[in-house]
């Protein structure tokens, strides 16, 4: 009896992760094939190394490094780091980098190091660019910013589901609260706040060490979280936070060895799509492309 309900948790596992990875999985291949994506705002960067972490758990900066400008090669089809950064940003742009500090899982210091080099090497001047979070309404940079890259860290939600480049924004609300309604499922309204629309220019969701599992509002516990040693990295943040999601799905089927549905729904990513239009949640119109580690990728 034991074996059987061994047997039938693994059936339900790999069922679950292969469902959820087939269609990425086909239009990655699409990708390798040399064809062209049904849209360049739905391509999506999937960068992963397996040193980029090192035995105390810091990003590797080099590494770290490489693996971004790699993905924005992949991204932009450039040939070069330089070229493809050209077409990201400009020497005349004002930049604002939306990050994330939450204490338990923050944007690593190192990439937030690297953004700001990288803009700078195009020639931005360093005075128009800022590195801020909470402070966002009152950073005079960002109040006058033409540009804005957001990059934060995947995890669980207690609130909306998982925390996710959708919902990174809404420190640019004046009453973030007015966002919480139904799980958070409104969350894309914030992307039409005066400060924000049209100025987003690369979105990148940090899946170092993704958080798949909590309870409560305060949630982490380390046993929960797991080195995958990625970055996923588009223009579409529907997109990016679509497939994020899904491997967040993925682990949690995997460790719980039985489809484990988050509470709450992450409803706002594919609401942000449906109902608010800001972006592609559909996986068979995502194109996915594959760079790097590729073991145990969940999708």
């Amino acid at each position: 009896m034991e074996q059987k309900s061994i047997s039938r948790r693994r059936l339900i596992k790999e069922t679950a992760i292969a469902a959820i990875g087939s269609t990425l999985l086909f239009n990655s291949k699409l990708m390798a094939n040399g064809q062209a994506p049904k849209s360049p705002n739905t391509k999506v960067i999937l960068v992963r190394d397996k040193n980029v972490l090192t035995a105390d758990g810091k990003a590797n900066r080099e590494i770290l490094s490489r693996m971004l400008n790699d993905a924005i090669i992949a991204l932009t089809s450039e040939k070069t780091a330089t070229a493809a950064w050209k077409k990201i940003i400009q020497p005349s742009d004002v930049l604002g980098i939306k990050t994330n500090v939450w204490s338990n899982l923050a944007t690593p210091p190192e990439l937030e190091e690297i953004l700001k080099e990288r803009a700078i090497e195009i020639g931005i001047d360093s005075g128009n660019i800022s590195i801020n979070d909470r402070g966002v309404l009152k950073d005079e940079v960002f109040k006058r910013a033409t540009a804005l890259i957001n990059v934060r860290p995947m995890r669980t939600h207690s609130w909306a589901g998982v925390g996710s480049l959708i919902k990174n924004y809404i420190m640019f609300a004046e009453r973030p609260a007015d966002y919480h309604d139904d799980s958070c499922a409104d969350l894309a309204k914030v992307w039409n706040l005066e400060q924000i629309k049209g100025k987003t220019r690369l979105n990148i969701l940090v899946m170092l060490t993704p958080l798949f599992h909590g309870v409560g509002p305060h949630h982490f516990n380390k046993k929960y979280t797991w080195q995958y040693g990625g970055l996923l990295v588009g223009i579409d943040p529907v997109a990016v936070d679509s497939v994020g999601l899904r491997i967040i799905e993925a682990k949690r089927t995997a460790f719980f060895e039985e489809t484990t549905p988050l509470n709450p729904p992450a409803k706002h990513i594919p609401l942000a799509d449906t109902r608010h239009h800001l972006g592609t949640a559909d996986v068979n119109k995502i194109d996915l492309v594959r760079i790097g580690w590729e073991e145990e990728s969940l999708i």
